[in-house]
C-alpha cells in the first residue's frame, strides 16, 4: 500500500470525545476532518466495538485521515459497552446499539463542521449496522458503504449455515467473550475506568448461550436481518466482500433485491478492506471510497456510478494451498444482477461421475456414512486473515465422501454465482445435514476447493421449522454452494463431493447417518456458466493503487506466533485441529500502550462417536502502561451428547497480578434437530 501524505485538506484529529445519548450514557469517538472553516463538510460514521485506541487503531489510521484529508469527517465511535465508551455491551446489533447509532449520526449532523449530510461505513460488525441503520432510515443518512457484512443473521452469517451450526460460532463467540472483558483506558475515562470495567465483567455474559438457545429462524435472527424487507433502505449503497470471505453471498442479493442506486464489488480477498487485501491483488479502494462519497454525500456529478452494477475477480485455476500471496485473475463486469449474460446448465451426477448436460443417466445409487474427520482440511467458515486458514487438497476429506468427476474440460470453462447440486435421497437418521463441495481437479489429481455448500437436511422453507426425517422415505433437496467466479481449464476435471459431516466447520448430526444418492436424472449439478467469448462484456475500469494514510507507529516488544495443526492419534483414534492466533505484544507509540492479545483454539473427535466433537477456545488479553496492568483469561468449551449441548466457560481478570474476577457457566441446552 502507497502511504499518502500529500492530501487535498490539512486534516485535524480530536481524541477522547464523548458523545452523549439520551440516557446520559455517553460513547468515546475519535475524529479526523479538515482543518478548515470555510465550509462544513459530510460526516463519515464507523461505529464498532474493536477499541478504536488500540485495537483497531492502525487499521483505522490508514483510512480515516485519508478521507478526511479529501473533504470528510470521519468518527470511529466504539460501541456502548466497549473501547473507552461508557455502558455494557450484550450481544450483537441490539436494538440499543441501533438507537445509539442514529443519535450519533444527528450529533455529527449537528455539529458546526459537519454539513449535516452523513454516511456509514465498515467491515464486518460495522458493515452490519451500516445496513440495519440505513433501514431505519436516520433522517441525515445519505448513503453507505458495506463491506463483509450480510443480509441475513440466520442463514448466511457467522452462527449458522444452512441451518448447520457452524464451528466458527464458538470461535467468534469467544473472541467477543475475551473483547467485552476489557478495561476502559484510565488515560481517556479516569478514575472511574475500574468502576466501568467492573460493570463490564459482571453484565456482558456469555453470548454463545444465548446464539445456542435459538437454533432455528426465529425472530431473534429476523432482527437486524435487513433481507426481510430491502425495500427499507432508501440510500445508495456499495456492497463488498471477497472470494476468501464468509459474507460475498450478500453482495449478489443486495444486487437483486435493492431497488436504490448500488454498487457490488468481489474481489479475491478474506475478511479484510480492499486496500488491505489478502490474497491480493489488494486495489485503491479508498479512492473508490471518496468517488462514492463525493457523488452522494456532497452532489458531485461524477462517474463511480457508470461502472457496472457488479465487479468480480474472476479466479484462475491454483494448486491446493492454505494460504496465497495473490490470486491470478482479472476484473469482469456485469451490468445487473442477474446477468443476463449468465446461463444456468445442468448436468446429472451418474455412477460413473459428473455427466454431460442432456446425458441419459442409468438408474443407480450410491451410499456414503462420512467419518468424522471429512472436514479437517476445510479451513475456516470465514478467512479472517488468509494465511493459513483456506481449505487444502480436497482428496483426503473426499476419501470419506461420494465423489463425481467430470470428463476432462476440452475447453475454458468460466462460472459467475451459485452452483446448486439436486439431490435425490434417502437417509437411515431422523436427524441429517449433507456438505457438497465443487473442486478443480488438476491433471497430477491435486483437488483445490472452489465453493461448497451446508444444509440441515430437517428444515424445510426458510429454516423457521424443522421435522424428523422418515428413514428410507425418498426426499429431494436443493443445496446452494456459495457464490463464486471460477475459471476451470483445458485438462482439468469438475468434483462433486458429498459427505455427511464436515466437522469442524460444521457441528455434526447426533448419530452416523448413512445417506443415499438416487442417480437417476434428479441428481444433478447446476453451474452458473458465463461465457468466455468477451465480445459483448461490460468491462470495468482499472482500480488505482492501493493507498492510505501512514499507519500509527508501532512496535512488536515480543513477536506473535500462528499455528494450523492436524493430529492423529492411531492408538485412541483421537483427531484434533489446533489453532493459535498470537499477535504478541504491541507497543502503541502515541498512547505508550502495550498490548497482548492470544488465541488458542482445539476442535478434537475421536473416532465414530459422534457425541466425542469438543471445541476449546481460550483468549488471554492484557493491556499494560507503567503501573497500570490488566488482564483477562476467557476459556469456552463445547460438548454435545444427542440429546443437548453443554457449554462450559470461564472468566478470570487481573489488576496487577491479583484476581479481582472470576466467574463460572455451566450450561446445558437441548439440540432442536441439529
Amino acid at each position: 500500500m502507497r502511504h499518502v501524505t500529500a492530501l487535498p485538506h490539512k486534516v485535524v484529529e480530536e481524541q477522547g470525545i464523548m458523545i452523549p445519548m439520551s440516557d446520559g450514557t455517553r460513547l468515546a469517538a475519535r475524529i479526523w476532518r479538515p482543518d478548515s472553516a470555510e465550509e462544513p463538510v459530510p460526516a463519515v460514521l464507523e461505529f464498532i466495538p474493536y477499541r478504536q485506541r488500540d485495537l483497531t487503531a492502525q487499521r483505522d489510521s490508514t483510512i480515516h485521515p485519508y478521507l478526511a484529508g479529501h473533504g470528510y469527517a470521519c468518527a470511529r465511535v466504539d460501541l456502548r459497552g466497549s473501547g473507552d465508551s461508557e455502558g455494557v455491551l450484550q450481544d450483537e446489533y441490539l436494538e440499543q446499539e441501533l438507537r445509539d447509532a442514529e443519535e450519533v449520526l444527528a450529533w455529527l449532523a449537528a455539529q458546526p463542521w459537519c454539513s449535516g449530510t452523513t454516511g456509514m461505513m465498515g467491515i464486518s460488525w460495522g458493515g452490519f449496522n451500516a445496513l440495519q441503520v440505513a433501514a431505519r432510515r436516520p433522517e441525515s443518512l445519505g448513503a453507505i458503504v458495506t463491506l463483509c457484512s450480510t443480509d441475513d443473521r440466520y442463514a448466511d452469517d457467522v452462527h449458522y449455515m444452512g441451518g448447520c451450526l457452524l464451528g466458527d460460532n464458538l470461535s467468534w463467540a469467544s473472541t467477543m467473550f475475551a473483547y467485552t472483558s476489557c478495561p476502559p483506558d484510565p488515560a481517556v475515562v479516569g478514575e472511574r475506568w475500574r468502576e466501568m470495567w467492573q460493570q463490564r465483567l459482571d453484565h456482558s455474559g456469555l453470548w454463545l448461550d444465548t446464539w445456542l438457545r435459538h437454533q432455528l429462524r426465529d425472530d431473534y435472527w429476523r432482527h437486524g436481518s435487513v433481507g426481510e424487507d430491502l425495500s427499507d433502505i432508501e440510500v445508495p449503497v456499495m456492497a463488498v466482500s471477497g472470494w476468501a470471505d464468509g459474507y460475498s453471498n450478500a453482495v449478489f442479493r443486495l444486487m437483486e433485491g435493492l431497488s436504490v442506486p448500488r454498487l457490488g464489488l468481489i474481489g479475491p480477498w478474506s475478511h479484510k478492506y480492499p486496500h488491505l487485501g489478502v490474497p491480493g491483488p489488494a486495489i485503491g479502494f479508498l479512492q473508490q471510497c471518496v468517488r462514492w462519497w463525493d457523488r452522494w454525500l456532497k452532489g458531485v456529478d461524477n462517474d463511480v456510478m457508470d461502472e457496472p452494477m457488479v465487479r468480480t475477480w474472476m479466479q484462475e485455476s491454483v494448486p491446493p494451498s492454505t494460504s496465497y500471496e495473490e490470486r491470478p485473475g482479472r476484473w469482469v463486469g456485469e451490468p445487473r444482477w442477474p446477468s443476463p449474460r449468465v446461463s444456468r446448465r445442468t448436468q446429472p451426477l451418474a455412477q460413473d461421475g459428473i455427466a454431460d448436460a442432456g446425458a441419459d443417466v442409468a438408474t443407480a445409487a450410491a451410499s456414503v456414512e462420512s467419518p468424522l474427520t471429512v472436514g479437517q482440511y476445510a479451513g475456516k467458515w470465514c478467512s479472517y486473515n488468509a494465511p493459513p486458514d483456506l481449505p487444502y487438497d480436497q482428496r483426503e476429506d473426499d476419501g470419506g465422501s461420494l465423489v463425481f468427476d467430470s470428463d476432462e474440460l476440452t475447453e475454458r470453462l468460466e462460472i459467475l454465482g451459485a452452483p446448486v447440486v439436486n439431490l435425490e435421497f434417502t437417509v437411515d437418521r431422523p436427524v441429517a445435514m449433507v456438505c457438497v463441495r465443487l473442486s478443480d481437479v488438476a491433471p497430477d489429481g491435486r483437488a483445490t476447493r472452489v465453493t461448497y455448500g451446508l444444509l440441515n437436511l430437517t428444515h424445510s422453507g426458510d429454516h423457521a421449522d424443522a421435522e424428523d426425517l422418515e428413514p428410507g422415505k425418498l426426499y429431494r433437496v436443493a443445496v446452494p454452494m456459495n457464490g463464486v467466479a471460477q475459471a476451470f481449464p483445458p485438462g482439468h476435471r469438475l468434483r462433486v463431493s458429498v459427505s455427511t459431516s464436515y466437522w469442524p466447520l460444521a457441528w455434526p448430526p447426533p448419530e452416523p447417518v448413512l445417506l443415499t444418492v438416487l442417480l437417476e436424472g434428479d441428481s444433478s449439478l447446476v453451474l452458473p456458466v458465463r461465457p468466455t467469448d468477451s465480445s459483448d462484456e461490460v468491462a470495468p475500469q482499472p482500480f488505482g493503487e492501493p493507498e492510505g494514510t501512514p499507519p500509527l507507529e508501532t512496535s512488536h516488544l515480543t513477536p506473535g506466533e500462528q499455528e494450523w495443526k492436524v493430529e492423529r492419534d492411531l492408538v485412541d483414534y483421537e483427531s484434533s485441529l489446533k489453532v493459535v492466533k498470537d499477535l504478541g505484544t504491541v507497543y502503541f507509540e502515541d498512547t505508550a500502550l502495550e498490548v497482548t492479545r492470544r488465541a488458542d483454539e482445539v476442535y478434537s473427535v475421536r473416532g465414530d462417536d459422534f457425541s466425542s466433537p469438543m471445541g476449546t477456545a481460550e483468549w488471554h488479553m492484557r493491556f499494560k502502561r507503567g503501573d497500570w496492568d490488566v488482564e483477562t483469561v476467557t476459556k469456552t468449551e463445547l460438548t454435545a451428547t444427542p440429546e443437548a449441548f453443554h457449554l462450559n466457560a470461564t472468566l478470570d481478570a487481573y489488576e496487577g497480578g491479583d484476581r479481582v474476577t472470576a466467574r463460572t457457566w455451566n450450561t446445558v441446552i437441548p439440540r432442536d434437530h441439529v
